[in-house]
């Protein structure tokens, strides 16, 4: 079971690889589906078009799958004596890429103590809920990333819209994000959602590959 395996024939694509949404086929991925959708109508209601706001708040929620996948993975690897096939690294490599999204947004947004509190709320409330599903059923929750990130790259998306259109200032890049992602030093926010934006694409590839593959196991 390789980490870096092909897409298989039921995640549609287009010429655009941002645009890449995987079709539910069966209960689990039904269920993963709606749950996305119903927590992305919560963000909408909340923070409405606030997406720096919203970015702080999530991506600490996005920092959980990759950490506790890899956790349960790894005390896996370790009860069965199997190599994981790659899985443990890629997971925790994508939990710290989400880590580092946060301490970006944190220097833009610069959340306010209520905001503060509801990222301790909200990561305390996702992380118990996660690991209970990943227990349960390690495929629906993979799926369930992967359409979080699918919705990572529309919002990023419609970010990148507003500071195009001037509605955001497109203010200089934070220095944790030009050294984060080797960016130019005259960089601004622009190249920051754009670099962050491919992040969220390579984590939705890989967890709907994840997912598939467990699916083709089952």
């Amino acid at each position: 079971m390789s980490a870096a395996a092909d897409n298989t024939p039921d995640t549609d694509t287009t010429d655009d690889p941002l645009a890449s949404h995987h079709t539910p086929v069966n209960l689990s991925d039904r269920i993963a589906f709606r749950l996305t959708k119903m927590l992305r109508f919560c963000a909408d209601t909340f923070f409405a078009k606030r997406y720096g706001h919203r970015a702080v708040i999530l991506e600490t929620v996005a920092g959980v799958p990759g950490m506790v996948a890899g956790m349960l993975r790894h005390m896996r690897s370790l009860r069965r004596m199997e190599d994981d096939h790659g899985w443990i690294r890629t997971l925790l490599d994508e939990a710290e890429n989400e880590r580092m999204h946060l301490m970006t947004f944190i220097k833009i947004a610069k959340p306010n103590w209520f905001e503060r509190f509801l990222i301790l709320m909200a990561q305390g409330m996702f992380f118990s809920g996660f690991l209970l599903l990943y227990i349960v059923s390690a495929k629906t929750a993979h799926r369930l990333v992967g359409y979080f990130e699918e919705e990572a790259v529309y919002s990023y998306s419609c970010y990148l819209e507003e500071v195009d259109n001037g509605t955001i200032d497109n203010i200089a890049a934070p220095e944790v994000a030009i050294d984060y992602w080797d960016l130019a030093t005259d960089a601004r926010l622009r190249e920051v959602i754009i670099a962050v934006r491919a992040d969220e694409a390579g984590h939705r590839d890989v967890n709907h590959d994840f997912a598939n593959q467990l699916a083709g196991k089952s």
